[in-house]
């Protein structure tokens, strides 16, 4: 099976010269303060749709013939990948269908629309999208863009790597979200032709780590189950072609749980001022947990954007709670005045600031007649704030329960 190698990635970069951002690489002390040194983001957040992907979607597209062109092309996406393949066809006048799952966030679907893609909601997840987008292509011989498994679309991707040696020559270490391989396998071919000595390390989310075991392996299995709330990096499995990359050009993959993904995702937004899905905070998340080996500078890779604002709410909620700054609990007091007040007073006086309230007197299991349930969410400072709030609540005489810290 034949590589990728720097002139692919050369031809690539020609390919995407005016098409493509040049996205920023920014120092950030933030993350920085958390690490044993300097550690740069680069931003792809910030590259036109909201993400790298159409670098891999425009280099394939581009790079087809004219018979080819003619007949269309078709292709299956929760999102980035989508937009992606949209974007590259409607700038190289080509015909685009996308099949995305009926689940998909509504932003992504209509940011795809908008590029001009028919977009067909079919499944219920994305393997059902991908085997519909197949059987579209045999039917209608519509040419199918992988999302990752194409030597073009992984050539694609590395034009990243060529930018990151040329704004930090001095690089470490690359820390990389992984999915189904083709970012990886593009960043690692070209910064390890460039610069032999960096290290790349990959991150995948612990229930969707399809590259890992394949790296373990030593070929493709596929996972039974996928549960992350990285939907951008929840691959079944990794692509063949992908692997045979992993293993010629990286240097270690690591897994990270969805609460250090929300923790990362928290820690950029407050701090960096970056707004990226939860596949983009992994590389932060692998990075300031101890997971990846790294070589400083390190540059992590923020690979996307593209978070539904509801899903950002939920996840920067539950990211304030794995990092303490949330409480949610329960209590019952008697029905009578004043007794809401005092627990407010003894809040108050822990330090913590109330953010919401909810008063029920119907519906409350084991309620004792003339008693309400409050449920309160405070924001808090930290874990040990937390344990402090508890037990002046307890040592007040209130009986906190339904202790949630997400």
């Amino acid at each position: 099976m034949e590589l990728v190698c720097i002139d692919d990635v050369r031809e690539a970069e020609t390919l995407l010269k005016g098409v493509v951002e040049k996205t920023p690489l920014e120092l950030s002390r933030a993350v920085s303060d958390r690490c044993a040194g300097p550690v740069f983001l680069k931003c792809e957040n910030l590259q036109r749709t909201g993400a790298f992907k159409i670098r891999g979607a425009y280099n394939r597209i581009a790079r087809m013939d004219d018979e080819e062109r003619a007949r269309g092309i078709v292709a299956a996406s929760a999102g980035n990948h989508a937009q992606g393949v949209a974007l590259a066809a409607q700038l190289l006048g080509v015909q685009a269908t996308v099949y995305m799952p009926e689940g998909a966030a509504i932003p992504k679907v209509e940011a795809t629309a908008r590029y001009g893609a028919h977009v067909v909601l079919e499944g219920a997840i994305y393997d059902e999208a991908f085997h519909a987008a197949q059987h579209f292509a045999k039917a209608s011989g519509a040419v199918m863009i992988h999302p990752f498994d194409h030597r073009d679309v992984i050539a694609g991707q590395g034009t990243i790597a060529l930018e990151i040696l040329e704004q930090l020559p001095e690089a470490g270490t690359v820390i990389v979200p992984v999915g189904g391989g083709g970012l990886i396998s593009g960043v690692a071919c070209a910064a390890k032709a460039l610069k032999p000595s960096i290290r790349v390390v990959g991150v995948e989310p612990e229930g969707a780590a399809s590259v890992s075991r394949a790296w373990e392996n030593g070929s493709v299995i596929p996972l039974d189950t996928l549960s992350t709330v990285a939907d951008g990096l929840a691959a079944r499995q990794a692509g063949a072609l992908c692997l045979s990359h992993v293993q010629a050009f990286v240097d270690q993959i690591v897994t990270v749980n969805d609460e250090q993904i929300a923790e990362a995702l928290l820690l950029i937004a407050e701090r960096a001022k970056m707004i990226v899905e939860p596949a983009g905070a992994a590389g932060v998340a692998a990075l300031i947990g101890g997971a990846a080996e790294v070589t400083y500078p390190v540059v992590v890779l923020l690979s996307g954007g593209n978070i539904d604002p509801l899903l950002l709410l939920r996840v920067i909620r539950y990211g304030m709670g794995t990092a303490g700054r949330f409480l949610s609990f329960a209590t019952q007091l008697p029905d009578r005045a004043g007794e809401l007040h005092r627990l407010s007073g003894v809040i108050s006086d822990s330090g913590a600031n109330i953010i919401g309230v909810e008063h029920r007197r119907d519906g409350v299991a084991n309620r004792l007649l003339g008693d309400v349930e409050i449920t309160m969410q405070l924001e808090t400072r930290g874990p040990e704030h937390v344990k402090s709030v508890i037990a002046i609540l307890e040592e007040n005489g209130f009986k906190p329960y339904a202790l949630s810290l997400t």
